[in-house]
């Protein structure tokens, strides 16, 4: 069956053959008859090729299998013979371990606590400021715990005897004011060799300013936020003196209160954090702060003038009192009635000038806490609609705002109360003026009644 499917895509061939070449040239039956013969005759040598290199290739086979075989017995005896030594092996680590142990005795119970301190000791210099002067002491303390963790390894006596020095030293140098010089990142990322004061093992500084000592990569940098004037001039103090004893603002928690100092805004931004608001409060206040400079230095200099009036007979007509008395003057022969309502008429005219804008003094005084209760609860409100966003999982969010939001009424308490007093100063001084006024007006009265009876 094969080889009559053999001869059909033969013919078939053939055929194809001489379709395409028919166009070239014309083929005789019997040349294709004689072509079909010898591919008949080529078909069946190369089949004959190929039973033979079938049979050699099996032949070849069937000896690699054999092989095969082979050699996974003498595997299989292998793994046996492994097993047997590893289970023996086995055996003998637990005889020897056992022995250790015996051996050790209480060494076993001491390498226990010095790895253990060993990695407290490491933990407490990553923080600590003594190492920005000694470096390099964690990653010996570190190696020390993981040789002290495996089994196979022990301490020796220097090692022991070094941390033993480490913590010494780090006794020593906490009661120390060190000074060395080491690089310092600064504020805009520039990193520069700087001389650097180390306080004991609390505080870094440089250049009149708190250093910050970062642990995971060994490295100081200047701290973005400084803390107030007041601590930064002990630094100034600290870094001029070089003997004796010197005030100096100390960190003793290692950094954790500087760092809550440098977190608390200062005036400039707890006044941004009233808004707009605040900037009104402070407007007003900003304004009455004027008038009443303005009304102090006119009922200043008009108070002189009204006292020196006082001492002169010879009137004047730049001050109030001058001007009252001049009607008693100008009208010298009329009854006294008539005076007295002349009289009234020029402190009436002169009052005006003394209370001028005082009262406007007191509307802002009055006007500022409104606007400070206002501000504060236009923030909690902020602050609620947060809330209903949020949620409460966040207690700094709820802080936050509620501070924001106090930060008007502060700011309306710190207006209101000096413009109060400044109203009742500059109020009572011109009531002092036109005192003095109605007085000399009620003398002139008087005289003006007995020189008529």
């Amino acid at each position: 069956m094969m080889k009559c499917l053999l001869k059909v895509l033969t013919v078939f061939c053939f055929f194809s053959a001489a379709n395409i070449s028919a166009a070239e040239k014309t083929v005789s039956l019997d040349d294709l008859l004689k072509k079909l013969e010898q591919g008949q005759y080529q078909q069946s040598q190369e089949n004959k090729r190929r039973e033979q290199q079938f049979i050699s290739q099996r032949t070849q086979q069937d000896r690699l299998l054999k092989q095969a075989i082979v050699d996974r017995d003498n595997e299989i005896k292998r793994s046996e013979r492994l097993e047997t030594g590893f289970e023996e092996n086995e055996f003998k680590i637990g005889g020897l371990n056992e022995a250790l142990n015996k051996r050790l005795g209480s060494l076993k119970e001491l390498f226990g606590v010095l790895q253990q301190v060993a990695g407290d000791t490491n933990s407490k210099f990553t923080t600590s400021v003594v190492s920005a002067e000694y470096p390099g002491r964690g990653e010996f303390l570190t190696n020390l715990a993981e040789k002290m963790g495996s089994s196979s390894e022990l301490a020796s006596i220097e090692e022991i005897e070094r941390v033993w020095f480490e913590l010494q030293r780090e006794m020593t140098e906490s009661g120390k004011v060190s000074r060395f010089e080491q690089k310092v990142t600064l504020a805009d990322g520039q990193k520069v060799n700087k001389p650097v004061i180390r306080v004991g093992s609390f505080n870094l500084i440089s250049d009149g300013k708190y250093l910050e000592w970062i642990g995971e990569t060994e490295s100081m940098a200047e701290l973005i936020r400084q803390p107030s004037e007041r601590f930064l001039s002990t630094v100034s103090e600290l870094e001029n003196s070089s003997a004796g004893v010197t005030g100096f603002a100390l960190d003793p928690t290692g950094g954790s209160i500087l760092g809550l100092l440098v977190q608390a805004p200062n005036n400039q931004e707890r006044i941004e954090q009233g808004g707009t608001v605040g900037y009104v409060i402070l407007a007003l206040g900003l304004i009455a702060l004027l008038i009443a400079a303005e009304r102090y230095l006119v009922l200043f200099i008009t108070e002189r003038k009204v006292k020196r009036q006082l001492k002169n007979e010879q009137l004047s007509n730049d001050n109030p009192l001058g001007r009252v008395l001049q009607v008693k003057e100008k009208y010298a022969n009329v009854a006294s009635d008539t005076l007295e309502l002349k009289l009234s008429e020029a402190i009436l005219k002169e009052m005006p000038k003394l209370t001028r804008s005082i009262t406007f003094i007191k509307i802002i005084s009055v006007v500022a806490p409104l606007l400070g209760l206002l501000g504060t609860v236009t923030g909690m409100i902020n602050t609620f609609q947060a809330i209903t966003l949020f949620g409460t999982g966040d207690p700094k969010l709820m802080a936050g705002g509620i501070s924001q939001a106090l930060v008007t009424t502060v700011l309306g308490l710190v207006v209101a109360i000096p413009t109060v007093m400044l109203f009742t100063w500059l109020n009572t001084r011109s009531k002092n003026i036109v005192h003095i006024l109605q007085e000399q007006s009620a003398g002139i009265i008087a005289e003006r009644a007995e020189q008529g009876s």
